[in-house]
């Protein structure tokens, strides 16, 4: 009988683990709900006259609320934490020009300081996780910790890797988001051009009229523009901003006819016939792979398949007669 209670011991302990870790998954999920609610996401100032201020490249910094003021203060003691961490992983992975390149064609403003701290916040979380894992892994089999240690440093390199890995993916996705949207918006200043409209009425015709993420571009283009830079000047910024041939090409082609004064139109048209013709080939390519990607299952699970339903019966046949 003790030895039955004595080895009842740990079965219980594991599944008063797990039932913490259920509660504390169900404690999360409630306020994730209670979060979301409609009432606790009314719209800021920001929110509100952002459609009244559509127009412009960018919201001004005035309408942001600081998030200092009124802020949590253990968040206030952290920022200091996590911003010397920040500087740490700097030093420790380098790469400051690429990450720079990176957010401006993701489309955001190019601080490292910030990603720096997204990075340390996403090492914590993997930690946290991975410090999670290796205490029940201890509890369960007991044994050294150093594999144990191990693991939760590898789960805060993780964290660190994947917050790098998911701007590069913000980055391609949105270039791939302009690269589809670009032939649409080629067309229309072609025949924004065709109607009698210059270079610089044909863009804020075609920005006031579209969305998106190279509407958005061609926005802050504009605003450049009326800043004080000229408009080929201002296009280049766009071709700089963003690794896409295609629009530098389409840079090109408008900064060669506003300066030489060629027929804007057709240059615009042929370009969009370009990018059409490779989003086809794209398409053509990415089918091809695919093809080659499913006879993995017809190979290996089809065509077995089909050969035994047709020896069987003639075996089974066989064994029959002898």
């Amino acid at each position: 009988m003790t030895d039955l209670l004595t080895q009842g011991l740990p079965i219980g302990s594991g599944w008063s683990w797990l039932g913490a870790g259920l509660g504390a998954m169900l404690g999360a999920g409630c306020l994730l709900v209670f979060v979301g609610l409609p009432v606790n996401r009314r719209p800021g100032l920001e929110a509100r006259l952002a459609p009244y201020l559509r127009d412009t490249a960018r919201p001004s910094r005035l309408l942001a609320v600081s998030r200092d003021v009124g802020g949590p203060g253990l968040l206030l003691i952290l920022r200091p934490v996590i911003r010397d961490l920040g500087r740490g992983v700097e030093h420790l992975l380098g790469g400051a020009a690429s990450v720079r390149r990176r957010m401006e064609r993701a489309g955001r403003r190019p601080d490292l300081e910030s990603f720096r701290a997204e990075q340390v916040v996403w090492g914590v979380g993997g930690g946290v996780l991975g410090l999670v894992v290796a205490t029940l892994m201890w509890l369960r089999n007991g044994g050294s910790i150093v594999p144990l240690v191990l693991l939760v440093f590898c789960a805060v390199g993780a964290g660190i890797v994947a917050r790098d890995q998911m701007l590069t993916r913000s980055a391609n996705k949105r270039e791939r988001q302009m690269l589809a949207e670009f032939p649409t918006i080629a067309e229309l200043l072609a025949l924004a051009v065709g109607a009698g409209e210059g270079a610089t009425g044909a863009l804020e015709r075609v920005c006031r009229l579209s969305q998106g993420q190279l509407a958005a571009e061609l926005r802050q283009c504009l605003a450049d523009a009326r800043a004080g830079a000229n408009l080929p000047t201002a296009l280049q910024g766009l071709a700089d901003r963003t690794g896409l041939a295609s629009l530098a090409r389409f840079v090109d082609g408008i900064v060669i006819a506003v300066e030489r004064g060629t027929p804007l139109a057709d240059v615009l048209r042929s370009q969009a016939q370009d990018v059409r013709e490779a989003g086809r080939r794209a398409v053509m390519e990415e089918g091809g792979k695919k093809e080659i990607a499913m006879m993995v299952p017809v190979v290996f699970l089809v065509l077995p398949v089909t050969v035994l339903f047709a020896i069987y019966p003639g075996v089974a046949f066989l064994k029959f007669s002898i």
